[in-house]
């Protein structure tokens, strides 16, 4: 009975909770504290949904083990978002167009911010953004990195 409700309740957790959490996350670029806070906010539902206190001092691992449940919502980021560049990529020419054209402006002060294709990039092991595209059009190996590549 008590794992009826458990699962019920990721279910409802995974479809309305995570779906407005993670709207737009294929066009963000994150950081390390941005994924930081992803991973606090997943382990924060988690804890709310087995109504553990943070007094009680239980570990992350002892939660998941509970629930029979793993740390999925980074995978699930990066997976929307290789899928949906992957798509953009194949089959649509005037976002192509825009995700290779530049924009003319001055250079703004401080240290550049992380592009969109430098965190693509990085994430599907690739050194530049002719190689991603590339690879992007072969759509069994953009497939099989797309599975590969959030093993982290």
């Amino acid at each position: 009975m008590v794992q009826l409700v458990i699962q019920s309740v990721q279910s409802v957790i995974r479809t309305y909770i995570w779906s407005l959490l993670l709207y737009g996350c294929e066009t963000w670029t994150i950081g390390k504290y941005e994924r930081d806070r992803l991973e606090a906010m997943e382990m924060w539902l988690w804890r709310r949904m087995t109504r553990t206190r943070w007094i009680e001092r239980k570990r992350n691992e002892t939660i998941l083990e509970e629930i029979g449940e793993t740390r999925s919502m980074w995978t699930s980021i990066m997976k929307r978002k290789v899928k949906l560049v992957g798509h953009l990529l194949r089959h649509n020419d005037f976002i192509t167009n825009i995700f290779e054209g530049k924009i003319a402006s001055k250079r703004s002060r401080g240290r550049p911010r992380k592009s969109y294709f430098e965190d693509l990039n990085h994430l599907m092991g690739c050194s530049s953004y002719q190689q991603l595209k590339r690879m992007a059009w072969d759509r069994q190996e953009w497939l099989h990195r797309q599975g590969t590549a959030f093993r982290s």
